[in-house]
């Protein structure tokens, strides 16, 4: 009786050891996923402010819908074909990052990850345009604290939320449809009412996508395996918080 009594609680203890090194292996996971996460943005940021101030800063006016004062860089950027090369090539690297991940190693996924995030931040100068600096300001960090509590509860809940996340994704293809439908419309009410239901999208596919990353994490994985799914989580979440953002602003942005 004795022996199976430290039998058990020699495998307890051994439990116990397993549970603890998964539990640090998977927060510092999730730590390596908002890292990269974090950097993402303030490099798009980064990139969209000093673009910005490249293609003429705070002398460009708008009014009655016109852009003046536009540099000949900002010109050719947002006035040319070459804005269409702004809107395609980061989408072209998302579907080569989301389908071809598995033939990239992680460095170079990391590197196409940063790449993305830069030549989105060229296409987002446009904001610094359309908005002031203080409700971009304002919508960030309302933005930011929205995302913190929304990817907190998706890392806590032991709900299961892949019923909402499929729902979600359904209200991600009507607004892409949508939104499509409005580049000929140009209704002001059907782009506001993309905006509210944006948001809420957004909001549960940034919980979803949290626990999927939590989910996802692997114990055995090798470095590059748990690389790739550091970048890739980063990705779903950096496009998450960008979208919430970007539809918070049209909501509760000042025009210029």
């Amino acid at each position: 009786m004795s022996d199976f009594d430290r039998n058990a609680a020699a495998a307890r203890g051994g439990y116990a050891e397993r549970a603890v090194a998964y539990d640090a292996g998977l927060r510092a996971h999730m730590i390596r996923v908002y890292n990269y996460m974090a950097s993402a943005v303030a490099l798009t940021g980064i990139v969209a402010f000093l673009t910005f101030q490249m293609v003429g800063g705070n002398s460009i006016t708008v009014s009655g819908g016109q852009i003046s004062g536009l540099t000949p860089l900002g010109q050719f950027l947002f006035g040319g074909p070459f804005m269409w090369v702004l809107v395609l090539s980061p989408l072209a690297l998302v579907f080569a990052l989301s389908f071809g991940i598995q033939r990239f190693s992680a460095g170079t996924a990391m590197l196409l990850f940063y790449l993305y995030a830069g030549l989105l931040g060229v296409s987002l100068a446009t904001i610094f345009i359309t908005y002031t600096a203080n409700s971009i300001a304002n919508v960030f960090f309302i933005s930011a604290a929205a995302f913190g509590a929304l990817s907190l509860y998706g890392y806590t809940t032991q709900r299961d939320l892949s019923a909402m996340g499929s729902f979600m994704i359904m209200g991600l293809i009507g607004i892409i449809l949508a939104s499509l439908v409005n580049l000929f419309l140009r209704s002001d009410a059907m782009s506001f009412a993309i905006s509210v239901i944006g948001v809420l999208v957004f909001a549960g596919l940034t919980a979803w996508d949290t626990q999927k990353i939590k989910e996802m994490y692997d114990a055995n994985d090798d470095a590059q395996s748990a690389g790739r799914k550091a970048v890739m989580g980063a990705l779903s979440l950096y496009l998450d918080f960008i979208n919430l953002f970007l539809m918070l602003l049209r909501i509760f942005g000042s025009r210029r």
